[in-house]
């Protein structure tokens, strides 16, 4: 089988018929030998530095420092020092693992304080929040434990992929990214057909960094008798007046059934959270296989309790990020660039090709710009981009050699859609 390395993504290689894994590593390998040669590789670098908004990275064996849109830390909290020093306070005192799944002896008081501080911080008081050492598992062991074959997920096609592995269980149906008429298509005709039908939407969506339009579906489930997620990873700590993401944006903080998140975002740490009544709750809590199987997050995630009490304590590091998100893209669109829906921290250059978004971003680190090329599958094939996540701690200049380097790039390939 022939596979056109110019044209090829990941997903051609994920099952090669006739192919051994061996057979379908090797070939694997010289495509990841391809892109190299011809600077498509910006994807496993190595981080000599921190996360943050300028990092040292190691490209063909030389180190040197690139302005950065690659993390998610918008805020910049992996590198505060309180919640560094919360962080290392945890260490101390309890050491560096929890040594056991929960259930079986590693279970901590510091757990328990992070679980109690997310019931708190989303108003949900009456409610219980579920940890994870994943945001991805916080979805897909979740959703594996509540949905079987008798039930039926509903979803928005532009859900994280942890959403679609939670599925595996249970039936699916998906509609095209925040279609209405689409959803309530679906709805209609899975009537007294299953068990429980569970609606699952992003907040803030990774790609686009578009909004879901919230209360629309709220009134969709409602009216057919179905259950609401939400995945709200982007949008905590970003979106609302005290930056409790999309749902108090939407003043909708005590109406989704489930709420979803990650705290390797906005609380610059590593682990995911589950938020729902009580005995939904402790039915994760026993049924679920990660928490079942895996052990505990490690004391080290005390930092993220400091980092929940921070979104209220300093809220200007929320008005930074704003005042950087609004210059940036209104530079971009300056130079013709699309952007898209976007209305948070993720700002996607859009392109369509991917050879040439591959050379863009090549372009980009020749300038100085380390920057993530979005393809297939994470993208529909003809919708490849640039993504780029800005930071509270982008300061202006960073923001203007960038601009300065689409600009240079855009007279060479012409990548403007007007």
């Amino acid at each position: 089988m022939n596979i056109d390395f110019e044209s090829a993504t990941f997903k051609d290689f994920e099952n090669i018929p006739g192919y051994t894994m061996s057979e379908r590593a090797e070939i694997f390998y010289d495509f990841l030998n391809f892109m190299s040669s011809n600077g498509h590789m910006n994807y496993r670098l190595k981080n000599n530095s921190g996360c943050s908004s300028v990092m040292n990275v190691n490209i063909n064996e030389t180190q040197n420092d690139y302005v950065s849109f690659v993390s998610n830390d918008y805020l910049g909290f992996t590198q505060h020092p309180k919640i560094k020093q919360a962080a290392i306070e945890g260490i101390q005192k309890y050491g560096t693992g929890a040594g056991a799944s929960s259930l079986i002896g590693g279970h901590f008081v510091f757990h328990d304080d992070l679980e109690k501080k997310l019931s708190s911080f989303f108003g949900r008081t009456q409610e219980e929040a579920v940890i994870f050492t994943t945001g991805y598992t916080a979805n897909s062991a979740t959703l594996q434990i509540l949905l079987q074959k008798e039930d039926i997920a509903i979803i928005d096609m532009a859900v994280h992929a942890s959403v679609y592995e939670g599925c595996v269980f249970t039936n699916t149906k998906t509609f095209p990214h925040n279609n209405l008429e689409a959803l309530e298509h679906i709805l209609k005709t899975s009537e007294n057909k299953f068990r429980t039908k569970l609606i699952i939407i992003d907040g803030i969506y990774s790609q686009d960094g578009d909004v879901s339009p919230l209360k629309e579906i709220y009134k969709l489930a409602k009216k057919y008798n179905a259950y609401l997620m939400v995945d709200d990873a982007h949008g905590v700590g970003i979106l609302g007046d005290k930056g409790r993401g999309v749902l108090e944006e939407a003043d909708m903080l005590d109406k989704v059934d489930i709420i979803t998140g990650t705290f390797s975002k906005t609380f610059g740490n590593v682990g995911g959270y589950v938020i729902t009544d009580k005995k939904l709750a402790a039915f994760i809590r026993f049924q679920s296989r990660q928490q079942i199987f895996s052990a505990t997050a490690p004391p080290s995630i005390m930092g993220i309790i400091k980092a929940i009490e921070l979104i209220d304590e300093e809220p200007h590091w929320r008005k930074k990020l704003w005042d950087n998100i609004s210059y940036f893209k209104s530079g971009l669109n300056e130079l013709g660039l699309d952007t898209g829906n976007t209305c948070s921290a993720i700002v996607p250059v859009k392109i369509g090709d991917p050879n040439i978004t591959g050379d863009v971003g090549k372009l980009l680190i020749e300038r100085g710009i380390y920057t993530n090329p979005i393809l297939y599958p994470a993208v529909a094939r003809k919708d490849a981009r640039i993504r780029m996540a800005v930071m509270a701690t982008h300061e202006r200049e960073h923001l203007d050699k960038t601009l300065n380097a689409f600009e240079d790039i855009n007279n060479k390939l012409r990548i403007a859609k007007i």
